[in-house]
């Protein structure tokens, strides 16, 4: 499921979208002066990861939907492990989760949008060495 050439390892690891060697992101999601900044190619394979001005517009929904489907599991959550929680708690342990989520799902949004449009090439990567 996670191996190379599957786009769950590229996205798991991020990684280039086409090669799954070289670096997507110049930084991790948390270092907030570069969060989110890509390398402009592949060090490896030498992909263009912006193929066309406002590429990763797009990413915006995906983080969208990254966002409902954290609020959905922690308000699903809430009310079947925890009935007598107070709204107002719930509110506000969403709202930090939100919140100290969102660098990550800024940069996961963006390595899934280009896992979408971006085709692995499996002649590019190493073969597999047999155990």
């Amino acid at each position: 499921m996670f191996k190379k050439g599957s786009k769950l390892y590229s996205i798991a690891n991020t990684k280039c979208p086409r090669c799954h060697e070289g670096d997507f992101f110049l930084s991790h999601p948390y270092d907030l002066k570069k969060a989110g900044d890509i390398h402009k190619r592949c060090p490896k394979c030498d992909l263009k990861y912006s193929p066309e001005p406002g590429f990763y517009f797009g990413a915006m929904f995906v983080s969208y939907a990254l966002g409902v489907a954290l609020f959905v599991t922690f308000w699903v959550s809430f009310n079947l492990f925890f009935e007598d929680m107070n709204l107002g708690l719930q509110i506000l342990i969403i709202s930090l989760a939100s919140i100290f989520t969102a660098p990550y799902f800024y940069s996961l949004s963006k390595i899934i949008w280009a896992n979408l449009f971006i085709k692995a090439d499996s002649s590019m990567m190493p073969p597999e060495k047999e155990v």
